[in-house]
């Protein structure tokens, strides 16, 4: 007996489903008003969630690169594409359906941010140990002042004396320079530069530069007090071949923000 309730239970669903209004996508016209009249169906609570559920259907038919390279036979395509989607669905098949495209989205963007934050992860162990060996590329000194120059203005000059106590032969050297005063958590000036290096610096050299930035750049704009202090960090060098031997360029400030945002998205420890 209870098997006769339920298989009539069944009958009615499907009955019931069947009388659903569904959409009629074999031309604009028809389909507007079927798209209207499946909407109409629903109870209204559900009315918003089935217009974003449409929407997210005809998004997802999008082929940028076809819509680009095939012009006006593209964008029929992807009209095609959108009317084969919904065509002949119920309003409640397609939130369904569209749930479904969120989840599998969702997934695969967790996967592709997962493999990212391997990525990056593994960029900030390069970029530590990359931070080590540069240590022994040491400055020794570091003076920013500005020099007389004419009438158009002060000349900014960077010194520099730096010993190279890497096992490499160095043929150019990247720098961070900061000019900030004692006490003060905001520099008056924080900017990179580099130097090419004539004849290159040998295990265990030292070398002394004086360097003139553009005294139209921001260095030329520098006014620092006395008591300020110029400090320079070294951020990549190259080696004899003028391929990169260290660097720190790849995991910086940006990286270290997409790494957490990520991981706090995704519920990882830091």
């Amino acid at each position: 007996m209870k098997f006769k309730i339920a298989v009539l239970f069944l009958i009615f669903g499907l009955l019931l489903g069947c009388s659903e209004p569904k959409v009629d996508a074999s031309s604009d016209e028809a389909m507007k008003s079927s798209i209207a009249k499946v909407r109409e169906s629903l109870p209204e609570v559900k009315r918003p969630e089935f217009d974003q559920a449409i929407q997210l259907m005809a998004f997802s038919q999008i082929n940028m690169k076809d819509l680009f390279t095939s012009g006006a036979a593209g964008v029929g395509n992807f009209e095609g594409k959108m009317r084969d989607v919904i065509n002949g669905k119920t309003g409640n098949q397609i939130i369904a359906e569209a749930n479904q495209i969120k989840i599998e989205r969702e997934k695969k963007q967790k996967e592709q941010a997962l493999q990212e934050i391997i990525e990056l992860e593994e960029k900030k162990k390069l970029s530590i140990a990359a931070l080590e060996q540069l240590k022994q590329f040491e400055v020794l000194r570091s003076r920013f002042y500005k020099r007389k120059k004419d009438f158009m203005g002060d000349q900014p000059i960077i010194d520099l004396t730096v010993k190279n106590n890497t096992s490499h032969a160095v043929s150019r050297a990247y720098f961070e320079g900061t000019i900030a005063s004692p006490g003060r958590s905001v520099p008056w000036h924080q900017d990179t530069f580099n130097y090419s290096i004539s004849g290159g610096l040998e295990p265990l050299e030292e070398g002394s530069w004086s360097l003139a930035p553009n005294m139209f750049s921001d260095w030329g704009k520098v006014e620092a007090p006395s008591d300020a202090i110029f400090t320079v960090t070294v951020t990549r060098i190259d080696g004899a071949d003028g391929n990169p031997l260290y660097s720190t360029d790849q995991f910086g400030e940006r990286e270290e923000r997409r790494l957490a945002e990520l991981k706090e998205k995704y519920g990882i420890q830091q």
